[in-house]
């Protein structure tokens, strides 16, 4: 039944002197681990169980080319023999799980954090502080061989193949694109010497590494960005890179620098397969879909329609390493979805820290996150059957424990069930479903609507417990607090409490943006329909606009809203650095007035009083939404009894934090 299900997506595809065994490729994500060569063994643990549970095809993060090709001093350059046998220590291991592995080249150029940085042109990219000096002819000349040693260096490595870093808004990309190319010599100029870089690169790679071989180009279909590629342009470079000798082509969406969102969760699933399906109507190599794919159904869907010929995920695989093998098995329904938060992996990258998963803390920590099995189970008590508690509750009964699982509410899932009302956030519904699956698979005891108290659990025998708890809404000591029009977020989150036309919201964290966008937009079932999506971020892909952009047609929004927060910095500025401007974009989109520096005087019937600076105002709202922090709630903790734990929120109640919550589970279930 599987195999009939799922028949395009786990069928094998034939590359000519190679057959990848399904259509998922892992796409190239940057770890952190590929910096350091005493790292290697880790990297091969990461990549080896995603190898064990299936994927066709595995593509590693960044590797440069050259020194001025780095990330940042001293990132995973591989570009010398002696790098060879530290990266076999990767291929070995993934290979003896049957799994085939490509090494992603990638040159930073302009987006280099590091003042000797290169690229097409002398143009500084908006969110990088250092200007790149052109590239002379030459230089050009070079890295293109340098590109062609580095792929020669990776076959001798033993991996299967590259992919050439085409897209994102890094160097080749920066080559083909009007924005950054303004150049005078035979790499700028015509849209046809625009592609002679990355034609060059794959042609010369083709040469150095002979035809058995995987190379396979990740090109920007569509860039999003004013000055970018138009439709004609990119299916143009497309066809060049055919005749150079690609074997297969997958697709970037957008650059770094984009002001449309292309990975956050409030992008519609598969939104952006319609640019892959024109490529791979002018070529006859495999091409590749890419973004917001997370789930075998979507995947199968795009196969079946012809859009493309085998799908990307890259942090579907983090939150799940054996999505294909469940797959396989009929298991869908097991899959730990990627919520697109990006909270673990994208913002840890771009801080320079190692990457994880906030739904599966063991990614890329797969060595010292080991959930095994204990050779002396002990009764456990779980309180909270929020994040904290889900994921301690079902890492420990995985391990053997005895475990049972308490909540005074009817349903799992705590926080998240507010999170997934908001608009854009309906991926946190997947969560649930997961940690439900994950109850009934691992043999946990639920007790629903049961306020249990701490003479009971004594009386139970438990030999551990775990409060998790979570929090309570903060009520701050504002005059009026207790106004009529006064309401929490779970008021108006989870008890759904009517709300006025004109709205103040009280405080600017995740919270509040949350809270803002739920009241701003008109309800709706699912997830935001693509078409109305696309209007919004001027997104057009069937025009050949530079860039794919078109001016945006936003819906007026359903209230007026004033977000505000004591702070004087701007709002949002502490949000997710991958996600933080979309929210921001969202609310200014929706005419959400944002301000800082606010005292709260007093709410009254006249509504909220405020002081920003010397200057009073009186906001006429029909009502104040207070989402000014969280108190923990840890009434049953027993401090001074060692089997006593606080997880959480209970333990640690700053901002809503859950992948913090989800870690802090599963690491004191490993060490139960």
């Amino acid at each position: 039944m599987t195999a009939d299900r799922y028949s395009h997506l786990l069928s094998p595809l034939d590359l000519g002197h190679t057959q990848l065994k399904n259509r998922v490729i892992m796409g190239s994500m940057h770890t952190g681990l590929e910096d350091r060569f005493w790292q290697f063994p880790k990297l091969a643990a990461y990549f080896a169980e995603r190898a064990r549970g299936g994927v066709g095809l595995i593509v590693t993060g960044g590797f440069n080319p050259n020194k001025k090709g780095w990330f940042y001093p001293f990132s995973g350059l591989f570009n010398s023999r002696l790098d060879v046998m530290n990266h076999r220590k990767v291929t070995e291991a993934v290979h003896r799980e049957g799994g085939k592995i490509a090494l992603q080249v990638l040159h930073a150029g302009r987006y280099s954090y590091h003042p000797f940085s290169r690229s097409a042109s002398a143009i500084k990219s908006p969110i990088n502080p250092f200007k790149p000096k052109a590239m002379s002819t030459k230089e050009v000349e070079q890295t293109v061989k340098d590109f062609a040693h580095t792929a020669w260096l990776a076959k001798k490595a033993g991996y299967d193949g590259v992919e050439i870093m085409g897209s994102e808004g890094y160097l080749v990309n920066q080559f083909t694109a009007l924005r950054t190319n303004k150049r005078k010599d035979k790499y700028g100029g015509s849209a046809e010497n625009r592609r002679r870089f990355p034609v060059e690169i794959v042609r010369e790679t083709r040469k150095r590494c002979g035809d058995d071989f995987i190379i396979m180009f990740r090109m920007s279909v569509i860039d999003l960005v004013p000055e970018g590629s138009t439709r004609e342009e990119v299916l143009a470079l497309a066809r060049e890179l055919e005749q150079a000798g690609v074997s297969l082509i997958n697709s970037g969406i957008g650059w770094h620098e984009a002001r449309v969102p292309t990975i956050v969760t409030s992008v519609p699933r598969a939104a952006f397969v319609e640019a892959t399906r024109q490529v791979k109507e002018v070529v006859s190599v495999p091409v590749v879909a890419s973004n917001r794919i997370n789930d075998p159904d979507v995947a199968e869907d795009i196969l079946k329609a012809g859009k493309a010929d085998a799908v990307s995920m890259a942090r579907p695989l983090l939150a799940d390493p054996d999505f294909v093998k469940k797959t396989e098995q009929g298991k869908a329904d097991e899959i730990n979805t990627c919520i697109a938060c990006n909270q673990a992996c994208l913002d840890h990258t771009f801080q320079l820290k190692r990457a994880s998963c906030l739904v599966n803390p063991r990614a890329c920590h797969e060595t010292e996150l080991r959930y095994l099995k204990t050779a002396k189970p002990k009764k456990v008590a779980v309180i909270g059957a929020g994040p904290a508690g889900l994921s301690c509750a079902t890492v420990a009964a995985e391990r053997g424990h005895q475990v049972t699982l308490f909540d005074q509410a009817g349903e799992i899932g705590g926080q998240f069930n507010m999170a997934k009302v908001i608009p854009g956030k309906e991926e946190f519904h997947n969560t649930i479903r997961y940690f439900s699956k994950r109850i009934e698979n691992t043999g946990v005891t639920l007790k629903l609507n049961t306020r249990v108290e701490l003479a009971e659990l004594e009386a139970m025998g438990f030999d551990e417990v775990v409060v998790a708890t979570g929090v309570l809404p903060r009520h701050p000591g504002i005059p009026g607090i207790d106004h009529p029009k006064v309401l929490s977020y779970v008021d108006v989150l989870r008890s759904k409490v009517q709300v006025g036309e004109k709205v103040a919201v009280i405080g600017a964290g995740g919270i509040g943006f949350d809270v803002s966008e739920f009241l701003a937009e008109h309800p709706r079932d699912g997830e935001q329909p693509l078409p109305e999506w696309m209007k919004e971020w001027g997104v057009d892909m069937d025009g050949d606009s530079r860039g794919g952009l078109v001016e945006t047609q936003v819906e007026k929004p359903v209230r007026q809203i004033t977000l505000l927060q004591r702070k004087t910095t701007t709002l949002g500025k502490d949000l997710g650095k991958t996600s933080g401007w979309v929210h921001r974009a969202t609310l200014k989109s929706r005419n959400v007035e944002m301000l800082p520096g606010c005292s709260y005087e007093k709410i009254d019937d006249a509504g909220l009083h405020i002081k920003i600076g010397d200057k009073t105002r009186v906001l006429e709202v029909d009502n104040v939404v207070i989402c000014a922090g969280q108190e923990s709630l840890r009434e049953l903790y027993k401090e001074e009894a060692k089997n006593f734990h606080l997880i959480g929120g209970a333990d640690l109640a700053a901002e809503l934090d859950a992948k913090r919550a989800i870690k802090q589970g599963a690491e004191l279930a490993a060490s139960l």
